[in-house]
């Protein structure tokens, strides 16, 4: 992103081909890395993200553009906190364009993630990050999340 390109950070249209398009290309390049699962979104998958995330009640998209162009995304769902009794939101995906990394896009869609969960009177923003994921947690240090304890395991049971 050139310095003087303007970034803008909105929900995404998720009935927009263009930006529906944008979506599945952003996630399918974070799933190709080793943040993601290291290999391509299946067919399925590739099918599936845009109806379901319409589809969803608690999901919130957001883009990121610089100069109308689609650099980075953040997935977020709604939860509620049982011990807060509020709202939260976690980022269960972030993403930015690799070309567009370290120029502000990421931290620009935590910023807008924030707002929307305050304005909202939310209690907390949540997210996972791979313990590996220097880069990531940089950011997410500068940003506010913490603290860096022994780590809450976050486990699976396939479907």
């Amino acid at each position: 992103m050139p310095a003087t390109a303007k970034l803008e950070i909105r929900e995404a249209d998720l009935a927009d081909a263009g930006e529906a398009a944008a979506v599945v290309a952003l996630i399918d390049s974070y799933a190709r890395g080793p943040g993601g699962q290291s290999a391509p979104l299946s067919a399925s998958a590739r099918e599936r993200l845009v109806p379901g995330l319409r589809s969803h009640p608690a999901a919130l998209t957001l883009m990121a553009f610089a100069d109308d162009r689609p650099v980075g995304l953040a997935v977020c769902i709604w939860g509620f906190s049982t011990f807060a009794g509020r709202p939260f939101l976690n980022v269960h995906d972030l993403v930015v364009a690799e070309a567009e990394r370290g120029r502000g896009v990421g931290r620009a869609l935590l910023d807008e993630a924030e707002r929307r969960a305050r304005e909202r009177d939310g209690c907390k923003l949540t997210l996972e990050v791979h313990d590996t994921n220097e880069g990531a947690k940089r950011l997410y240090r500068s940003v506010g999340f913490g603290p860096w304890e022994t780590p809450t395991l976050y486990v699976t049971k396939p479907l």
